[in-house]
């Protein structure tokens, strides 16, 4: 119990703790949000086209920041357990396999980019000028995704252990440098921002986008490297030594493949929304482009829950390890009231303003039309998505990722998608738009139903049974 007597997840108050691993990431997140929004505002300066192009490539782009996610959530968790319990060798197993997964999953998505972004695009519409603009798009953020699977590993091994403070770093220095580098690749040289003209453009569209947020991705890639090099005294990688271990492999997509699964379902669930708003809908194209916008703006709302969310789990993982039910119970609810607390923020501003929102994106008026009620119909049901996430998260720390992905598929393939579908065929026959959105929070009363009642099944079985010890 030595080694876990020295880490802050086994000693520090749980509500002084949640905010000490939680806010450096919710910061950095909302940082990543603010650059996806900046970069789709400076897009759709192009053209509309080019704004539904990159909502088109988001399936694919969401897919392979899945693959990612779930590996790293599974060395999270497994990593985190390891300290807990005091096996630091097996903590340095655990990373070191993390950084070899990442590196294959960037091998597969080189593969898609160069062989099958166009043919993922076409499957979604036959406009030739956005399936031209997606393909530049996903060309460059698929073949150049080392840097993003680079970043996305080295942060969560920081994560693990918890440094937190380090990930807001690593993640706010690639935001910022993709920030600054959006307008300069994106638009070109004299264009008119309003308080000043472009003194440097390489008018890119698309392509400038990408371009701009992979180079932040590599940028905050090798800084988390280094940080973890410098800085990470729990983990030391030994990389020239490394052999893969299939078991290992097994137990940490044991836990992070649901994920995978989920982030899988994400971009299966959009790619359909996709075809069933252009096929059902009059504003077509630009139905699917404002549910392209609601993604991005969600993203400033749900962030800063997905922030908590990764802030918690390694505690819970660690408290588990250590054994430790109060610590675990306490971060629960000091997390459920933090989550509700932004998610009701976030209903609130999209019931309020939801035409100034849609306004950073040069929207039309078709655009906002279609868009005001959209946001205000999804909003209703932010605060119940908020306490799903984090219920998710107690069956990730605590290896039942499972549950999280049964949630997953029956909300958004079993559920949303055959409503809206079912909506949409209505909504065309009445001439009436407005029905599609209605299935977001059908869908999302049904998620909290499941996590609920596998919440209650968790408790009973493995949390009430866990000895708390001092």
């Amino acid at each position: 119990m030595e080694n876990t007597a020295e880490n802050k997840m086994g000693v520090m108050p749980i509500g002084k703790l949640v905010l000490n691993m939680s806010v450096p990431m919710m910061i950095s997140m909302l940082v990543q949000a603010l650059y996806n929004v900046v970069d789709s505002i400076f897009v759709s300066m192009v053209n509309e086209e080019a704004l539904s192009a990159v909502s088109f490539s988001f399936p694919a782009q969401n897919l392979m920041i899945g693959l990612a996610t779930g590996t790293a959530v599974g060395v999270n968790a497994l990593l985190s357990r390891a300290l807990g319990a005091g096996d630091r060798e097996r903590a340095n197993r655990v990373a070191e396999h993390g950084v070899f997964l990442s590196f294959i999953g960037f091998l597969v998505f080189l593969l898609f980019g160069l062989f099958g972004s166009r043919a993922f695009m076409l499957s979604q519409t036959q406009n030739q000028m956005i399936v031209e603009y997606g393909v530049d798009y996903l060309t460059v953020v698929c073949c150049f995704s080392f840097g993003m699977y680079g970043q996305m590993i080295f942060e969560r091994l920081m994560q693990a252990t918890g440094r937190t403070f380090y990930t807001m770093i690593t993640q706010g220095t690639g935001a910022i440098i993709n920030i600054i580098l959006d307008p300069i690749f994106i638009l070109p040289q004299g264009y008119d921002l309003g308080l000043f003209r472009m003194p440097v453009g390489f008018n890119m569209g698309t392509q400038g986008a990408a371009i701009a947020t992979v180079i932040g991705q590599i940028v905050a890639f090798i800084l988390a490297a280094i940080i973890n090099e410098k800085k990470n005294a729990d983990i030391r990688l030994k990389l020239r030594e490394f052999r893969p271990n299939l078991h290992l492999i097994g137990r940490i997509y044991a836990i992070g493949f649901p994920s995978v699964i989920m982030m899988a379902i994400g971009s299966v669930m959009t790619w359909l929304m996709n075809i069933i708003l252009i096929t059902y809908t009059t504003g077509k194209e630009t139905a699917a482009t404002v549910f392209g916008v609601y993604f991005k703006l969600n993203s400033f709302v749900f962030m800063p829950v997905f922030g908590l969310n990764n802030g918690v789990i390694p505690i819970l993982a660690y408290n588990y390890g250590a054994q430790k039910r109060s610590r675990m119970t306490q971060a629960i609810r000091v997390s459920l009231c933090y989550a509700s607390a932004f998610m009701l923020i976030g209903t609130i501003l999209f019931l309020a303003v939801p035409d100034v929102l849609l306004g950073f994106f040069n929207a039309t008026e078709t655009m906002l039309s279609i868009g005001e009620p959209a946001l205000r119909i999804i909003a209703s049901t932010f605060i119940v998505a908020g306490v799903c996430i984090v219920l998710g998260s107690v069956f990730q720390a605590l290896g039942f990722s499972i549950y999280s992905m049964i949630v997953s598929l029956a909300r958004q393939l079993l559920v949303l998608v055959p409503v809206a579908w079912v909506l949409a065929a209505i909504g065309q026959r009445i001439g009436n738009d407005t029905l599609v959105w209605i299935s977001f929070p059908v869908a999302e009363v049904m998620s909290a139903v499941v996590t609920a009642v596998l919440f209650i099944r968790l408790n009973k079985k493995v949390i009430s049974q866990i000895p708390d010890r001092a």
